[in-house]
């Protein structure tokens, strides 16, 4: 992904603030609900991460900052450092440059570097339903994919999560990329769906269908399932080197997605030290919006992080058809489970 690419920084405040104490008990006391277990490397051993997120600082980072602003991640022994890229690097060039030992993507995306002889490995899927969707306005004729033959969708262009998400639509609709007609339009659905110009957008429901609804423009969306959405990623080398302390910082990020869920003010707080405009109230409506909506990507607490083996292998035998991947991948190898146990 340069992922989330088409996400527009999303710009908020939170009006009230908590003691850095009180976030601590509340991130203790639900540590319990996340499946996630919370090793920590052995006492006074303090390991050194960086975690890799996309060139701007964005709300849906969330659990990122919330696990670095509460500590979490410095309780769990370790020494974490967020690194966004810069606006032209490659998504996982540092993971393979040795930059980065995390990095923030699509699983689909990992699916495809990996294709392209990139280590990559998802060791957690942060969220459970993939966030892309055709939008069409509320109450119009554009209910499915059927009803769309003929007119005109519009996405960033041929490439990434958005291009992905289409595909595998027309495709679960019986049709081909020549039953519509395609317009790349750059990281302009809001303008495009309101302007008129064309009949639907592929975007997020977690970005543009909220940024399309605060402008009085209420949207409904065709989603889809059979793609694993945005998760984090680490390469053999490190899974194998570096397992208990990838193990330890899931650890703090799921207590910290569990705050997101329950206590969003908190999380814009703790999210506004890192994303600059967030400290603004009058972006208030649109920032908690995001955050509730990203929340609810999540899953249950219980499932938060798991791999879902099914998904996996029916999105590798999708992309290896619709002529995704360079070559073909073994789904298997694309994630582990040795991080995010299964639920038994």
């Amino acid at each position: 992904m340069k992922h989330h690419a088409n996400m527009i920084q999303r710009l908020a405040a939170a009006p009230r603030s908590m003691t850095f104490l009180v976030g601590l008990l509340l991130a203790a006391g639900m540590s319990g609900c996340v499946s996630a277990p919370a090793a920590v490397p052995p006492s006074g051993v303090t390991t050194k991460l960086t975690i890799g997120l996309t060139y701007q600082p964005d709300i849906q980072f969330a659990p990122i900052y919330v696990a670095a602003q509460e500590g979490l991640f410095s309780q769990a022994g370790l020494s974490v450092t967020i690194r966004h890229h810069g606006a032209s690097e490659s998504l996982f060039g540092a993971l393979q440059a040795g930059q980065e030992d995390v990095v923030f993507a699509g699983g689909d995306e990992m699916m495809q570097a990996r294709s392209q002889g990139v280590d990559v490995v998802n060791i957690a899927t942060i969220y459970q339903q993939y966030p892309v969707a055709v939008l069409t306005p509320q109450n119009g004729p554009y209910t499915d994919m059927q009803s769309l033959r003929g007119r005109s969708i519009g996405l960033p262009g041929e490439y990434g999560e958005n291009w992905f998400a289409l595909l595998l639509l027309l495709e679960q609709a019986g049709m081909t990329r020549d039953d519509i007609n395609v317009m790349s339009i750059g990281y302009t659905q809001q303008a495009a769906l309101l302007g008129g110009k064309v009949d639907a957008v592929v975007g997020f429901t977690n970005n543009d269908a909220i940024r399309l609804a605060l402008a009085g423009f209420q949207v409904q969306s065709i989603t889809l399932s059979g793609l694993v959405g945005a998760g984090l990623g680490t390469t053999g080398a490190t899974l194998t080197a570096q397992a208990t302390a990838l193990t330890a910082m899931w650890g703090a990020i799921a207590q910290a997605m569990a705050i997101c869920v329950d206590n969003p003010q908190q999380a814009l707080t703790d999210s506004a030290k890192y994303v600059p405009g967030l400290d603004q109230v009058d972006n208030q409506t649109f920032a908690l919006a995001v955050l509730n909506s990203s929340a609810q990507l999540y899953g249950d607490k219980s499932t938060f992080g798991q791999q879902d083996d099914a998904t996996w292998t029916s999105m590798a035998g999708f992309m290896a058809t619709a002529g995704l991947l360079d070559k073909a991948v073994d789904p298997s190898s694309a994630y582990t489970t040795s991080i995010v146990k299964p639920i038994s």
